[in-house]
């Protein structure tokens, strides 16, 4: 495999916004995600509360169409989720139609017993029908860069 310069993908991609897509936030799966995740605060599991809102977790449910933007490298073999971190910035509530936008965020690189990983944080900004920015979701994917081990 030809050595990466993730400097210069740094440079290209980062920042880039690559999808939107547009999702309606309905009170029935509110509930159903708060139940989901083992929620027991009202204001998260009860319609009839003066504060319902949606988790702060809901918007990890959204995904864009496009995981990566047309004509982005393939980084290495194989991969995994590593994971979602979730910024909450203003409540989510039911009836908001939401916009989220996708762009990578950052790309870094980091060696351990496995051999040299790349980690790509796609990030999606969400944004309500007023224009604020409600909530930030950044998914770390992983991949491999070196070949995998033979066993014999």
């Amino acid at each position: 495999m030809e050595e990466l310069n993730l400097e210069a993908l740094k440079g290209e991609w980062v920042g880039v916004e690559f999808d939107t897509a547009e999702f309606e936030v309905k009170e029935a799966a509110m509930v159903d995600w708060a139940t989901a995740v083992g929620e027991t605060d009202r204001r998260f599991t009860d319609p009839d509360h003066s504060d319902f809102q949606a988790h702060p977790t809901f918007t990890t449910q959204f995904v864009s169409r496009r995981v990566l933007p047309k004509g982005f490298p393939r980084l290495g073999r194989g991969g995994f989720d590593g994971g979602k971190c979730v910024t909450l910035l203003v409540p989510v509530r039911a009836g908001d139609r939401l916009t989220g936008k996708s762009m990578i965020a950052d790309l870094y690189e980091k060696t351990g017993r496995s051999g040299r990983m790349i980690f790509l944080v796609h990030r999606m900004s969400f944004h309500n029908q007023a224009g604020e920015r409600v909530s930030t979701m950044d998914w770390k994917l992983v991949q491999q860069t070196r070949e995998p081990k033979v066993s014999g």
